[in-house]
Parts: structure tokens; C-alpha cells; sequence
């Protein structure tokens, strides 16, 4: 492929035919802000709608800006990406952006992650100047996910995860002008469309248009009772996750800070969700043999192969999306379920207690656990395994709430015997 050659910023570039100015200047190091623009490196897909306008640059002979994700390189292009007419415009888009933007910042709880604050942030915006019609969409709050359509600033980024990427198809640009935004098909809730609840649109999303249901106060609420017996369950991803919200490199393992943490927020018993997956190794193969015996034995009603997932997002995704196989799928619960059930029937026998008062608290790396503990068929006689899931920056938050100095603690052990786990 052909290369070209090109100036940015009094710098040179040599990059292949078809780049864009966006990614030749990102090459050399220089950064030109957007909120549309999302390239999924991984996945080798990109979100390229060139709505939102925020990174115009100048281009020497051309009259108007020009957007540098939709423009191509051409050869002997001389491109400048932050002189005061660009500086200016994009202000001025940004300003128009927030003219229809609720400015409740500190309790947004996007604050500090938000891309649009830091955009504006660095462009200097320390006033509204233009107040527009405010948006006036109903808040949609589901089991997991809080859809907050005022927020939204059509970059359509859930857009293309949800129907490109996860292909779960729930989200869509709709209506036009003003009332303009991202719903689901005939603006149901999202309870009411075919969301299975992954989470990937949240994680794009750069504003707070969408965001993970907080339910940290039923959580410090289960802790300030004292007649409640409060128990967490972790995932064993939270460990390798966590240690980021608190300056650790990405992976970093924090087991034992994060036993010390949740024991000092007050939890009675801090187990490992481990214990249950392998619980449900032992349920799920046994189901398998089961299968298997009554398949050969010529029984045709038995559905071969087995389909079996611990996260309820696929589930929920099998169950929409292809009904047929849903007898496929396997009857155990998820590790998530099955510690609550356990926690709440054999640990509750041998505590001497009563089911309703242990509070079963999983920590997760994903909204979806949200839903599925809030699932009917998850309880008995009103009341659910799981009480409450919250995810891992949730308890970042918690721990912060706290005062807890993360770093500086001390490891510490699961409790036993729910703490105890393979790792197969």
C-alpha cells in the first residue's frame, strides 16, 4: 500500500493511503479531542459517525474546518490541529453541547470519569453561555442499568456496541431535531426491550447517559443494622480489577487488601465466590453425565449438547434471541445464585439463623449480576439468594466513603468454609 506523506503541526508524517488526520496526528503523539470517535483496537471495528464536530483542525487551502476522523491524508497535506480558529470552533461546539446538558456534575456519578468534563475541562469552559431548552426525557431505571436520556449527546457509541458488537440490537438512534436520542425500539423501558443487561454500551458511553444502577446505600444500610448478618461473596475477577481504582497497574491481584477492606466496612463473613464455581463444576457435570446416559439410552426428549455460561448476559441473550435452545441450556445456577443459596440454607443452619436475616452482598465485575439476582425464580418465599450486587467500582466508592487507606492495608484471609475454592 502506497504511503503518504504529510505536515501536522510543522511536523512531517509518513502514513499509509486511507489514514485519517485523527490517526496520523495520534501517531506523532498529538491529541485531537473527540466524543463520537471510539476505535476498538481488539475487535478491529470503529465507531466513526463524525457527529459530534469536536475535532475540527485546519487544513492549509481549505476554506471550512475539517473534521480529522472522517478526513482522509492526502499527499503534501499540511494540517494544523490547535491554532485559535480551531481552538475557537470547537469551543464554541462544545458550549452548544451544554447548552442542553444538565450541569448537576457532583452528584453525577460519572464525575472524574466523564470524557465530556475533561473535554471541557481542557478547552477552558468555565461558563454556560448559552442556555438552551433543556431535554425532559423520563429517567428509565431497570434491574442494572439507568438510561438517562438528558445526558445523552447522540456520539451513538452504545449504539454501535449494542447492535455491531454484541449484536443484541436493543439500542437506536430515534425521532429527529431536538428530541433526538438513543432509545429502544418503540421507546419501551429497557426492562421491556431485548437488553440482556452485558454492560458494554455503559462502558462507551462518554457522558452519564447510561450508566450501572448504584445500590451502594442498601449496602451501607444492610451494614448499620445490627440485627442483619451481612455476608459479601467476590468474584474472582473484582481482585485483579480493583487495585486500578487505587493507582495499582491493571491485573495488579489485591485478595488480601480487598478481605481487609470489605471487613472493615462491617461485613460478618467475607467469602469467595470460587467456592460456588465449584459447586457448579460438580452440578454442571453431573447434569452433563445425566444428559448423556438418557441421550444414549435413546431417550429423544433429552436436548444435546449442553449449553452452560456463569454470565447472566449470555444466558438472557440465548432466552431472547434464540428461544429454540433454551432446553439446551443448563439447569444449575450460576456461582453467583448457588453461594447465595448456599449461604442462606446450609450456612444459615449452621449459624442458627434464620434465611431472612443474613443479607447475601456479591460483589461483581459486571451489570448483569444486578439482574440476575434480581430474578423471581432466585427466591424463596419472597426472599432472593443474592440481596444485593453492586460491581467493582461500586466498591471503590464504598471503600473511599469509608476513609480507607487501600494501599496501606494488610492482607488478610477468606473466612471459612465458603472461602475455601480449587480454582479449577
Amino acid at each position: 500500500m502506497k504511503n503518504i506523506k504529510l505536515t501536522i503541526d510543522n511536523r512531517e508524517v509518513e502514513v499509509p493511503k486511507g489514514t485519517t488526520i485523527l490517526d496520523a496526528a495520534k501517531s506523532m503523539g498529538i491529541r485531537i479531542p473527540t466524543l463520537c470517535h471510539m476505535k476498538l483496537e481488539d475487535l478491529h471495528y470503529e465507531n466513526n459517525p463524525g457527529a459530534c464536530r469536536i475535532c475540527v483542525v485546519e487544513i492549509e487551502g481549505r476554506r471550512n474546518l475539517a473534521p480529522s476522523c472522517k478526513m482522509e491524508c492526502t499527499e503534501g497535506m499540511v494540517v494544523r490541529t490547535h491554532t485559535p480558529r480551531v481552538m475557537n470552533a470547537r469551543k464554541t461546539v462544545m458550549e452548544l453541547i451544554l447548552s442542553n446538558h444538565p450541569a448537576g456534575c457532583l452528584t453525577c456519578s460519572s464525575n472524574g470519569y466523564c470524557e465530556l468534563q475533561t473535554i471541557a475541562h481542557d478547552l477552558g469552559i468555565r461558563e454556560i453561555r448559552y442556555q438552551g431548552e433543556q431535554s425532559t426525557f423520563e429517567i428509565d431505571r431497570s434491574p442494572s442499568i439507568v438510561r438517562n436520556m438528558n445526558k445523552c449527546i447522540m456520539c451513538r457509541r452504545c449504539e454501535t456496541m449494542c447492535n455491531n458488537i454484541q449484536t443484541v440490537g436493543a439500542l437506536t438512534a430515534v425521532n429527529r431535531g431536538f428530541n433526538a436520542a438513543v432509545s429502544t425500539a418503540f421507546e419501551r423501558d429497557i426492562a421491556g426491550s431485548t437488553c440482556s443487561y452485558c454492560g458494554q454500551c455503559v462502558s462507551v458511553c462518554p457522558v452519564n447517559a447510561l450508566s450501572g444502577r448504584n445500590t451502594q446505600q442498601p449496602v451501607l444500610d444492610a451494614l448499620a443494622n445490627p440485627a442483619k448478618i451481612v455476608i459479601a461473596q467476590t468474584a474472582p475477577a473484582v481482585r485483579t480489577a480493583l487495585g486500578r481504582d487505587f493507582g495499582c497497574e491493571p491485573g495488579t491481584l489485591v485478595t488480601g487488601k480487598m478481605v481487609s477492606a470489605l471487613r472493615q466496612l462491617g461485613f460478618d463473613y467475607v467469602f469467595d465466590t470460587d467456592f460456588a464455581a465449584d459447586l457448579t463444576i460438580m452440578e454442571e457435570g453431573t447434569e452433563l453425565l445425566q444428559r448423556l446416559s438418557k441421550y444414549l439410552s435413546g431417550d429423544e426428549e433429552v436436548k444435546i449438547p449442553m449449553m452452560t455460561s456463569c454470565c447472566p448476559g449470555w444466558v438472557s441473550f440465548v432466552e431472547q434471541h434464540f428461544p429454540e435452545l433454551r432446553d439446551n441450556l443448563s439447569t444449575a445456577k450460576s456461582p453467583q445464585q448457588m453461594f447465595g443459596a448456599i449461604a442462606k440454607s446450609y450456612f444459615a443452619e449452621k449459624l442458627g439463623v434464620d434465611r431472612k436475616d443474613i443479607v447475601v452482598v456479591s460483589i461483581m465485575p459486571c451489570l448483569a449480576k444486578k439482574y440476575e439476582a434480581s430474578r423471581p425464580e432466585f427466591a424463596v418465599e419472597g426472599n432472593p439468594d443474592v440481596d444485593i450486587s453492586i460491581y467493582t467500582r461500586e466498591l471503590a466508592r464504598l471503600i473511599r466513603y469509608a476513609n480507607i487507606n487501600f494501599n496501606e492495608l494488610p492482607d488478610s484471609d477468606f473466612d471459612h468454609p465458603l472461602g475455601e475454592s480449587t480454582g479449577a
